[in-house]
């Protein structure tokens, strides 16, 4: 009987989480959804359904090193908005988070880190990448670049390089 209520109990708890997590997605409103696209400063309206992949692509892969947008491996570079503008080159868009994980770089750029970042080129290390594609890619990407405006400075602990 103890089993039946705890898996009763159980099942209303996760259905009480998919059913908020849908109603927090529908209420983010097109301006919070619109990013930038590329270092031309296009922008770009990142559907409902991509910010839910992407979110449970980041929760599932990324969210290890990157919880709540902080870098473990690195606590003075983070995800968010002012940190990615920072890098070189910038990571700020859509675009440079997909170039960054199929080839990703230092933070200065001054030389590759796909031995030591999962990324598409090192699937072969990073198991995780392989199934990867570029929907996914720019899913994750876009749910990365609207966290700032979402969690505002929970997301990467509202800091900058330093």
């Amino acid at each position: 009987m103890k089993r039946l209520i705890l898996l009763a109990v159980a099942t209303l708890f996760f259905a009480f989480q998919l059913a908020v997590q849908n109603v927090a997605a529908i209420e983010l409103d097109e301006a919070t959804r619109t990013v930038k696209l590329n270092a031309a400063g296009d922008t770009v309206v990142v559907s409902l359904e991509q910010i839910k992949e992407g979110k449970r692509i980041f929760n599932d892969t990324c969210a290890q090193c990157h919880a709540q947008g902080e870098t473990k491996t690195d606590p003075n570079v983070d995800l968010g908005g002012e940190a990615l503008a920072l890098a070189f080159p910038p990571r700020d868009s859509i675009e440079a988070i997909v170039d960054f994980l199929k080839n990703p770089m230092s933070y200065d750029g001054e030389y590759e880190i796909s031995e030591f970042h999962p990324s598409i080129k090192s699937a072969d290390i990073f198991t995780e990448m392989r199934n990867f594609s570029e929907d996914d890619l720019y899913a994750v990407s876009g749910h990365i670049l609207i966290q700032p405006k979402v969690q505002g400075d929970l997301w990467g602990g509202g800091k900058a390089v330093r």
